[in-house]
This record gives structure tokens, C-alpha cells and sequence, in this order.
């Protein structure tokens, strides 16, 4: 009882600084962006190198680079650079090439891996998240609602495919990576997170319900292939968690593994409606 309560007050903690966050404004919820994007980069970093002899090897490189790759995407997102700017991001992706270069310690797989993960899994979808904000690549729905039912939908997926699991599950949906996860749980998860979209829509004229719609499987799919990506990361490691951060949920990644894959497929899909 105590883990559950535990486990509910900090997710209602989380809940509200996120949603909080992204109400306030872009900027508020870019510097929290900033924080989860720092911290994910650590914590992506010791699932690749567990060993304590190598990690100082990768700072303050890493962070660097992570933390130039974030801030570029985020200030053009917000407005305050032009899209061009986005051009320095090529150079980014030759970096580690040049860390492998001049490194004697590290081996080029481990820098390529760490870097790149902490790019794809990481800076990218932390930074993504301010498109959202952005009208002239979404057009009038741009805004923190869009991006809040984004998130909402992976937060409804998450909590039924949990519930249907716990009640229903039989069939393993990927025994290997996450022993817990059933065909059942997913299918429920889908199937609310589908019906508390099409009620979103038909109740208001945020969106078309078909786009809508739409928008809930894409989240739906790779949300549950985001999660299923990090467990195989911390199985590989051979941790649990990946943080420590948020007593009884784990760290960064853990909260934000299916919002990260999600994210780059979701803006795919709306910029090309």
C-alpha cells in the first residue's frame, strides 16, 4: 500500500508539473524540456556504459553536443532562430566521428552508440515537443492543447493497457524484453485511448475525429514500441530502472520512453494533414 501511494502521489506530482508546465507557457515548459532532456541524456549514458572507468570519457563532450543538438531544435521551434539554423545539426552528427577520432580509451561503437541513442531517444522528441507550439508548421491547432491530448492520449494508453493486463492478460506480447506486457493489455489500451479520443472530437471541433483518431494510433503504436525500446535498453544493462528520479516510477526515461518514440511520428503525421 505504501509503494501505491507512493507511486500515485509522485505521479500526480509529475502530472501537474508537466501540464502546469505546459499551460503556463513554451518557455516554461522549454526549460523543463531542457531538465528532462539533461537528465535523459545521463541516464541514457549509463545504460550504454555501465562502467564507471568510461563514463568520464564521454563529458563534457556528450552534454555538449546533446545539449547544442536541444537547444538548436528548441529555439527554432519557438521562433527565435530561423529554420536554417537547423543546418548546424549535420555538424552535430559528425561529432562523434571526431570524438572517436582523438579518443585512445572509447572505441568508435561506444561513442557512436551513446551519442546517437542520446540524439534519436533523446534530444530530438525533448525538443520536438515545442513544435507543438508552432503555427506555421501546424497550422491553427498548434498550441499546448495539441500537445497536451498528445500526451494525455499516451497517459490513457499507459494506465488501461496496465489495468486490461492485470485483469485479462494471458497472451505475452513480447516475453523476451518485457515479461509483463499481454496482447490483451495492449488491445485495451488502445481501444480507451481510441474512445476517449473520438469523445474528445465529437464533443468539441478541435480536430476532425478521423485525424484524431489517426493521431491515437500512431501514439498508441509507438508509444508501446518507445516503451518496449527501453525496456530492451535497461535488460541489456541489467537495471531495473532507469533513474532514480521520481520514487516508485524510476527516472526520466521511464516516464517519458513511449512520449519520446511517439513524439517524431505524431508531428510527421500532423504536418503532413
Amino acid at each position: 500500500m505504501n509503494n501505491f501511494l507512493q507511486r500515485t502521489f509522485y505521479g500526480f506530482v509529475f502530472l501537474v508539473l508537466v501540464v502546469g508546465s505546459a499551460l503556463l507557457s513554451s518557455l516554461v515548459f522549454a526549460l523543463l524540456m531542457l531538465v528532462v532532456n539533461l537528465i535523459g541524456m545521463k541516464e541514457m549514458l549509463s545504460l550504454f556504459q555501465n562502467k564507471k572507468d568510461t563514463k568520464s570519457y564521454f563529458i563534457p563532450y556528450y552534454y555538449v553536443a546533446g545539449s547544442i543538438f536541444y537547444l538548436l531544435m528548441a529555439l527554432v521551434g519557438l521562433g527565435f532562430l530561423p529554420s536554417n539554423f537547423l543546418l548546424f545539426l549535420f555538424l552535430l552528427f559528425l561529432f562523434p566521428f571526431l570524438h572517436a577520432l582523438f579518443s585512445k580509451r572509447l572505441s568508435f561503437g561506444e561513442i557512436f552508440s551513446v551519442y546517437y541513442a542520446a540524439y534519436f531517444f533523446v534530444n530530438l522528441p525533448a525538443s520536438l515537443l515545442l513544435y507543438f507550439y508552432n503555427t506555421e508548421m501546424l497550422g491553427d491547432i498548434a498550441g499546448p492543447v495539441l500537445l497536451l491530448s498528445m500526451l494525455f492520449m499516451i497517459w490513457i494508453n499507459d494506465t488501461f493497457a496496465y489495468i486490461i493486463g492485470v485483469w485479462l492478460g494471458k497472451h505475452r506480447l513480447f516475453e523476451r524484453i518485457s515479461p509483463k506486457k499481454s496482447w490483451e493489455g495492449s488491445f485495451g489500451g488502445l481501444f480507451f485511448t481510441l474512445l476517449a479520443s473520438f469523445s474528445w472530437a465529437y464533443f468539441t471541433d478541435f480536430m476532425p475525429v478521423d485525424h484524431i483518431l489517426g493521431m491515437a494510433f500512431i501514439v498508441v503504436v509507438f508509444g508501446s514500441l518507445g516503451d518496449l525500446v527501453e525496456s530492451m535498453l535497461k535488460r541489456q544493462s541489467g537495471v531495473k530502472d532507469s533513474g532514480k528520479l521520481i520514487p516508485g516510477h524510476g527516472g526520466v526515461l521511464d516516464r517519458f520512453d513511449a512520449t519520446f518514440f511517439a513524439t517524431p511520428f505524431v508531428f510527421v503525421y500532423l504536418s503532413m494533414l
